[in-house]
């Protein structure tokens, strides 16, 4: 018998002892398909790819949002703690030393002083007859889809937003090579004004025009020069890096989207991040609620001890030092000074907010959706048009070059005409870029979902 209520009490130690395993802690973000690369790869740049397989690599917004999961991950275990029993070791070594003041009737006790070991084993356990711990369990896994929700918003926006400045950074690189065109031809406006003034066949207000044109155009390149290495240093930060140039594509390569849906139903957005956030909101309010109301109910504890009570330490093994005890502790607050009234009542009021801001993301989501479609439809129009534009003034510029071969044109003639062409050059970049960034601007509508797809998984 004395043997077996060791060897109980050593399990009971055992089982008690808290465990120090190693968690592994995530160095680097670890969700990549929410990055979604087969929708990127339909730009067709590698480099944007590779570039955004470095920036899921290092980014450091993706890490901490990784662990931000890791750490709620570790909270719903903290909760789901509270629906098993504790069990814990309080054992107390002490010196009682009593002096003769005590007395029963007529015996007196007298002065003495003993040692005592005491080694119990304590249980307590809530029993959840009403289910409130397993309903604060699921407000906790709601609280972390809600993180998770999060975390995917994160990828999304980092990797719209490093795509939307990468393909600035390449309408800016045109820019300064259209500009530099620009340039050239203008100095060369000025040096043939110039010789016209000499010679007495143009007025010196015809001259400083020109010149003062030079100038503008000089200080447009270099707020151009200013948006590359402002845009440069930018996608640095996304890629955790502190120097080096980005790589980048050339705008001739470059590959626009088309027939893409032009009409989309209203469901896409629950594909959202912030739609699924606040689904999972409403839920975990909701269980907050019927935990508040579950406050009224009474609550019982199981208890119990067992270990050993020994005055001598050579006896503290001995039958007579084993104890056990156990019981069952209902308890119910009488009079709690209304917080628990005010507690449901500031639940049902957090559940009223949320329906409210529920139906206001499936509003913001609409609206984001059809603002999409009309900045990526005009985008489309704008390009199109411009590339019109675009052939009828190099039509115009190739009229004045032969012209100018058979002596109808002069040089100033052709100078002009080709600084009309890279006028309209630099509206046809800047519109194609605008429709690339539209369908990311609609793709991070839709929720990081590939828009080409996006109808049939409705």
């Amino acid at each position: 018998m004395k043997k077996n209520f060791i060897i109980i009490l050593f399990i009971a130690l055992t089982l008690s002892a808290p465990a120090f395993a190693k968690q592994q802690i995530p160095q680097k973000a670890d969700h990549i398909e929410y990055i979604n690369l087969e929708w990127w790869k339909k730009y067709n740049d590698e480099d944007l790819t590779n570039n955004l397989l470095k920036l899921y690599e290092n980014n450091y917004d993706l890490k901490n949002a990784a662990l931000k999961v890791k750490e709620n991950e570790q909270a719903v275990k903290m909760q789901f703690a509270n629906e098993l029993p504790s069990l814990g070791l309080s054992g107390e070594l002490y010196r009682n030393m009593r002096s003769s003041m005590q007395q029963f009737g007529s015996m007196q006790i007298p002065s003495y002083a003993q040692y005592n070991y005491y080694l119990p084993i304590t249980l307590n356990y809530e029993i959840d007859i009403w289910g409130t711990n397993r309903l604060r369990t699921k407000s906790m896994k709601q609280r972390l889809e809600i993180i998770k929700q999060a975390e995917r918003a994160t990828y999304i926006a980092l990797t719209s937003d490093f795509a939307a400045d990468y393909f600035n950074l390449i309408r800016t690189d045109e820019f300064i090579k259209i500009q530099d065109e620009l340039i050239k031809t203008q100095e060369e406006i000025v040096s043939k004004v110039s010789d016209k003034y000499n010679i007495g066949l143009c007025s010196i207000n015809e001259l400083l025009a020109e010149k003062r044109l030079l100038t503008t155009l000089q200080e447009e390149k270099n707020r151009h020069i200013k948006t590359r290495d402002t845009l440069i240093n930018s996608l640095r930060v996304y890629l955790s890096e502190s120097a080096g140039d980005i790589t980048r594509n050339n705008y001739e390569n470059l590959t626009l989207l088309k027939n893409l849906p032009q009409e989309y139903s209203t469901e896409i957005i629950e594909n959202r991040p912030d739609y699924l956030q606040e689904e999972a909101n409403i839920k975990r309010i909701g269980f907050d609620v019927r935990v508040a109301k579950r406050e009224f109910l009474p609550k019982f504890i199981l208890f119990g001890q067992i270990g050993l009570n020994a005055y001598h330490l050579d006896t503290l093994f001995n039958s007579a030092s084993q104890m056990f005890n156990a019981g069952i502790l209902p308890s119910i607050d009488l009079f709690a000074g209304g917080r628990k009234v005010a507690l449901l009542r500031l639940r049902k009021f957090e559940y009223e907010e949320a329906l409210n801001s529920y139906q206001k993301t499936i509003l913001t989501g609409i609206k984001d959706m059809n603002t999409g479609l009309i900045a990526y439809k005009e985008a489309l129009q704008n390009y199109d048009e411009s590339l019109n534009r675009l052939k009828l003034q190099n039509q115009t510029y190739s009229l004045m070059q032969d012209k100018q071969n058979i002596g109808s044109a002069s040089d100033l003639e052709v100078l002009y005409s080709k600084e009309a062409y890279l006028m309209v050059k630099k509206d046809e970049v800047s519109n194609k870029m605008n429709s690339l960034i539209s369908t990311i601007n609609l793709y991070k509508a839709a929720g990081g979902v590939d828009l080409y797809k996006i109808n049939e998984n409705i």
